[in-house]
């Protein structure tokens, strides 16, 4: 079920800016507050994977792509990786509208490696965003 949620146009300027141009480590976006668009709330080049953390709220839904940077095979590999963050603590009803927005944002970014379903800080640690990247190259 789709909620009908547009994605703005600057969604996939700041992603291209990620995948292509290299200019972003990471993009979080949210849903404007009339529940109408995606938009991006934070772009950010920090290679620091802990502030990515902590840009995810505790109690609030939100999607993010992270260009993670690896090696495997002695060779060095990046991976898109799109996140659905619900935790536990976000309200049921913020839950079910990220839910069914997420198609409309996961559509519209092309590239993406991998997938991540996140409900709390363990399900999106570095060492497990990792795993499943080297599961996908």
């Amino acid at each position: 079920m789709a909620s009908g949620v547009a994605v703005n146009d600057v969604c996939l300027q700041e992603y291209q800016a990620l995948k292509l141009g290299k200019k972003h480590r990471y993009v979080i976006f949210n849903l404007n507050k009339d529940n109408t668009e995606i938009t991006v709330e934070k772009v950010s080049s920090s290679a620091d994977y802990d502030d990515f953390i902590a840009d995810l709220p505790d109690t609030e839904c939100r999607w993010a792509v992270y260009d993670l940077k690896f090696e495997k095979n002695g060779g060095e590999r990046n991976s898109i990786i799109f996140i659905s963050w619900a935790p536990d603590a976000a309200k049921v009803k913020q839950k079910m509208l990220f839910a069914s927005s997420k198609d409309a944002l996961r559509r519209s970014l092309t590239g993406i490696a991998v997938e991540v379903q996140g409900t709390e800080p363990s399900e999106v640690t570095r060492e497990s965003l990792l795993d499943k990247a080297n599961r996908a190259h």
